[in-house]
Order: C-alpha cells, then structure tokens, then sequence
C-alpha cells in the first residue's frame, strides 16, 4: 500500500474519549429543534474524522444562551511529525486557540469605538494620526481603506515581519512608512494579511496613547468579565494553548499563493503560531488567543447592537456603520476571491458565501486556515469554530465549510422585532 501523502492524524476509534462537553442549554428553549445538538456533533465529529485538525472547539449561542459547546481531538500531542514519546494532552471547552486572522474582527470593533467616540474618522487619512505615514504615494489613504483592505498596501518586507521588528514600535512604524501602495489607493481590494492590523494598531496608540491590547482590555473584555482572551500569551501560558500543526496535502501552487498573502512560509507562520516570539508581540491582525466559547461571547456583544449582560460597549448605529459593504463585485488580488467586506468583517450574503447560503446580515471572520466566528442576526446566532490544523488542502476540505454551513442551515431565521439593529 501506498504512504498517504496527506499529513493527517490518528484518529481513535472512540471519539468520546477525545471528547469535551461544556454547559448546554435545552435546544427546545430558544426555538430550535430538541435533535439540534446531534445535527451539528455529527457534523464536527464528520470534519474531526478527516483527520487534518488535532483538536475541534464550537461554541454556539442561540438567542445569547449557549446551545452547543464541545472540543475533539487534542491539544498537544498528536499531531504530525511529534517525537515518540510526547506527552498526548486532551482538548477541552476551555483550552485556548490561536485565532490568527479571525483576530481582525476583534480588532476592527476597537477600531469602530473609537469613531464612536469621535477620536478616529473612517474618512479621515491615516496621516492625520501618523503624520509620517502621509508620504511614496500614501497620503490619501483612509482609515476606512484600510480597514475595508483597499489601501493598497497589503505587502510588508519579510524583514518588517520578524518579531523583532514587530515589538520595536518606533522600528515598526518606520517599515509600514517606507512602503509604497502597490495599486491606487481606493481602487482595488487586495486582503492585507498583517499590514493593516499593525496600521491600524499605530493609529490607535497615537490618539489614546494606549495599544490596543490595553483599550481592548480596558474597554470591552474587562467590563464583560473575559478571561481567556488577549493579545498573544506569556512563556508560562504557552504551554496549555493548542498546538498548530501543519497538515494536508503539500501542494506548491497553493502553499505559494498563501505565502505570498501572509509574507512567509507556510511552515514558519504554523510554527511562529506556537512560540513565544510571536506570541508576545502584539499584532493586531494575527494573534489573538481565546476559546470559541469566549469568541462567539464577543460577537454576541455586537450581534445585541453593541450591549450585552447591561454593559453598553457600542451604540447599534455604529455597528450598523461599521458593517456597510465596501466591496465591489470584483476578485480579490491577494485572495482572488473576494469574501466581501465592510469595514474590517466579511459579510454574509445571499448565495453561498462563507458563513452559509441566506446571510446577508451575517459578519464575521475567518482565520488561518479553518477558524471562523461569526454573528447572524437574522437567526440570532453568534458562532465561534477554532481548529489547530493548519491546512491549505485535503480530499475532505468540503467538511469544514460543511460545518459552517450546517449551521447556519439547522438554525431557523428569528422575527425581525428581535434584530438589534
């Protein structure tokens, strides 16, 4: 028999004994079938037995209560290429995952509450708040541009992109100036994996002289009691997160195309998403840590128009703002295809899109490779899945999207006096 070219995990036959099971509330009790849970277990255990992603966390709340809350597989331990030997650390509801991309939605919410406060303008150039930005072709740019990834300003050098760069602010600065836009500022969509979260991140330190690890902090997750969510980690938490690994098929055409939106290798951004280098750095776009539970907790604050559990955070209009589409039918030139955005999210739609076919409210993000969270007024869902395989393609790569678009399917649309905004 031929070895399987795919990088994949073992599998155990009893899933139950890699399975983790947090508080649920009766399905029945927010308008849902009582078979709700099971539909989507069986869907998570389906994409768990593709073996590409060593551990699985799905959070969902369902009118703000918690309906489905598990984990599969492993956190550490498991994955492809471990020493013989390693020690084999479950998953569990509250084992924490690197959200990498899917941490551009956390960003852009910091970014919209400082516009509510009139501290920031969308229209506004970004060398209004970094005077030294205004210059090689990038003096229009808008804040708006760059949260909606049309700044034209996707690329950063490899050398701007080494933890040493990024933690040096001054240095950090210096490289995002010395960059020239390489298309017309406003005129085309081109994903900016990294450049724009540490944009916008410089933007928010100059008007409230606080990073945006600390306005996030102070402003949102301490006020509605997070715990498991911050910007990287410490050496001493490092070792209880999840592990990525990299897997699937290795295929050049695709790791390239990747390589090139992300600015490096693939092998070295999975790895990078596991050491204490990029973990104690703060980029806004890339390193978030959290749980699913916590991340659908954090969309369900804007999926209520910005308030939840009595603690105002946004006023719905500026959520309603923040979500108004920016694109265009058109490719992406870095993605090629284009998700769809509006200021700093990626939006639902009628047809098949990333979040499920008929979710034209929905905002979300997704994060490298199979992260995802979201929010769907309509169906009064707000959904976090987190995976620790880091994978470009595989035979089973249907069964991701299949999850996602399980749920949004098994979960019926609410009346529209319950929508927020």
């Amino acid at each position: 028999m031929l070895p399987d070219p795919i990088r994949r995990v073992p599998i155990p036959r009893d899933l139950d004994s890699v399975a983790s099971i947090g508080a649920e509330v009766d399905a029945t009790d927010v308008g849902l079938p009582a078979d709700y849970p099971q539909r989507i277990w069986r869907r998570m255990r389906w994409l768990y037995r593709s073996g590409v992603h060593p551990a699985i966390q799905v959070c969902i709340r369902r009118r703000g209560a918690v309906v489905f809350d598990r984990a599969l597989g492993h956190a550490r331990g498991n994955g492809p290429g471990e020493a013989p030997g390693t020690p084999v650390v479950p998953v569990t509801t509250d084992t924490r995952f690197a959200a990498y991309s899917a941490s551009k939605g956390v960003m852009a919410f910091v970014v919209h509450l400082l516009v509510e406060r009139g501290l920031v303008e969308l229209d506004a150039p970004v060398a209004r708040y970094i005077p030294e930005y205004g210059c090689l072709g990038k003096e229009s740019i808008t804040i708006g541009q760059v949260l909606s990834h049309r700044a034209g300003v996707a690329w950063l050098p490899r050398h701007a992109l080494e933890p040493a760069a990024v933690g040096d602010r001054d240095l950090l600065v210096r490289n995002l100036c010395a960059v020239r836009p390489a298309t017309t500022p406003g005129k085309y969509q081109a994903y900016h994996a990294l450049s724009g979260g540490f944009i916008l991140g410089e933007v928010v330190h100059r008007v409230t002289g606080k990073d945006l690890r600390t306005v996030l902090i102070e402003e949102i997750l301490d006020p509605l009691g997070f715990t498991a969510t911050n910007y990287g980690a410490t050496p001493d938490e490092i070792p209880a997160l999840a592990r990525n690994y990299l897997t699937g098929l290795n295929v050049p055409p695709m790791t390239t195309m990747v390589e090139r939106i992300i600015g490096v290798s693939l092998a070295d951004a999975v790895e990078a998403g596991n050491g204490p280098a990029h973990l104690g750095i703060l980029a806004p776009a890339a390193n978030l840590v959290t749980t699913a539970h916590e991340l659908s907790r954090f969309y369900e604050i804007f999926r209520r128009g910005g308030e939840l559990d009595g603690v105002r955070i946004m006023r719905p209009e500026t959520v309603a703002a923040a979500l108004v589409p920016q694109s265009r039918i058109e490719p992406d030139l870095m993605l090629g295809v284009n998700a769809g955005f509006g200021y700093g999210h990626m939006l639902g739609g009628r047809l098949v899109n990333l979040f499920g076919p008929d979710t034209r409210l929905a905002f979300g993000h997704h994060g490298f490779t199979s992260i995802a969270a979201w929010a769907d007024p309509e169906r009064a869902l707000s959904v976090a899945v987190m995976t620790s395989g880091k994978v470009i393609l595989h035979p089973e790569l249907n069964r991701f999207f299949g999850l996602l678009w399980g749920i949004t399917a098994e979960t019926p649309k609410v009346p529209e006096s319950e929508l927020y905004f």
